[in-house]
């Protein structure tokens, strides 16, 4: 199993690896990646998402309903909780605690969803459906959060929008919603849930942006790690202990509250139990905002959910 876990995670490492040295190398300019970032956030992850959501029946959909309530509340108490403490107890600036927060409750399903899970639960349509189903959930359900801070303070900063957060939101969730990393998922639920099956054509004419997607992510991430010192400090270890232990024991207590058990219950737990994901980053660096803690926390957890990702799938088996 151990082999398993880094064999999903070596493709990981090795593009992060060619980016950083893309980065160090000033073969690409590591200050300044707005092109590559426009490229990863405005097409080729919003083609990915859209060809997943627009793909996976309804009917699927609603039956892994217990299943988008797990994941759901296990991020949606992740985000909350660390949230909270990175501004109240560390004193950091929302933009900055969006991205940390974000990199610690949405998990790297995109990378590592289907190749755990088909090793644990065997390779099949079930479990390509539930990965799809935690995609869309990180995507509709997750990333809006963080682009509503991030455009909540860059419009304070600006001047353009003044008042409470209650005031603003109509406008923050227009400006959020209208960004193809929402809306592109987000119609493809919408499509689904009213039975429309876009022609294998326009499918087929966008698959090679979506196969690019991880790809690009994670390369973006890699140059941005070149620019920054890896910094480890307690906020650091907080939110990588919060992500590899305590985000997948609050879902299990979410699975034991809720009487789920069999596969259902093991593929929400290991789906949470899955490393940081790279989305908060690439989020942050849109908006010019800088997270070390958040890159520091998604190598940390990249590396050591090589030992807690097995752990968890030993405490599962006998679920």
């Amino acid at each position: 199993m151990t082999y398993v876990i880094i064999h999903a995670l070596a493709p990981i490492f090795v593009i992060m690896l060619l980016g950083f040295y893309a980065g160090k190398a000033k073969m690409v300019d590591n200050k300044n990646v707005s092109l590559l970032n426009i490229f990863v956030m405005d097409f080729a992850l919003p083609a990915a998402l859209f060809s997943a959501t627009v793909q996976t029946p309804w009917s699927g959909i609603v039956q892994q309903s217990p299943l988008i309530v797990v994941l759901v509340l296990g991020m949606w108490i992740t985000y909350a909780a660390i949230y909270f403490i990175c501004t109240k107890v560390f004193k950091k600036t929302p933009q900055d605690a969006a991205v940390l927060t974000l990199t610690v409750a949405l998990p790297n399903y995109a990378a590592l969803g289907l190749p755990i899970l088909g090793s644990v639960l065997g390779e099949s349509s079930s479990t390509s459906l539930s990965v799809a189903v935690a995609i869309a959930c990180g995507s509709v359900l997750m990333t809006p959060f963080c682009l509503l801070i991030l455009e909540r303070e860059k419009a304070r900063e600006s001047g353009a929008i003044q008042g409470s957060t209650l005031t603003m939101l109509p406008v923050l969730m227009w400006r959020s919603v209208k960004k193809p990393i929402v809306w592109g998922p987000l119609l493809g639920v919408v499509l689904s849930a009213i039975g429309i099956h876009m022609p294998e054509m326009v499918l087929a004419s966008i698959k090679p942006l979506g196969l690019s997607a991880t790809a690009s992510a994670l390369f973006l991430t890699g140059v941005i790690l070149s620019a920054r010192k890896l910094q480890i400090n307690t906020c650091v270890v907080l939110s990588s202990v919060t992500k590899l232990l305590i985000q997948p024991f609050i879902a299990w207590g979410i699975v034991l509250a809720m009487g789920l058990h069999g596969d259902v219950a093991v593929t929400a737990i290991l789906m949470i139990a899955l490393s940081a994901g790279f989305f908060g980053i690439v989020f942050g660096n849109r908006f010019g905002v800088q997270s070390p803690d958040a890159e520091a926390t998604l190598l940390i957890s990249s590396v050591l959910c090589i030992i807690t990702l097995p752990l968890f799938i030993a405490l599962t088996a006998g679920i």
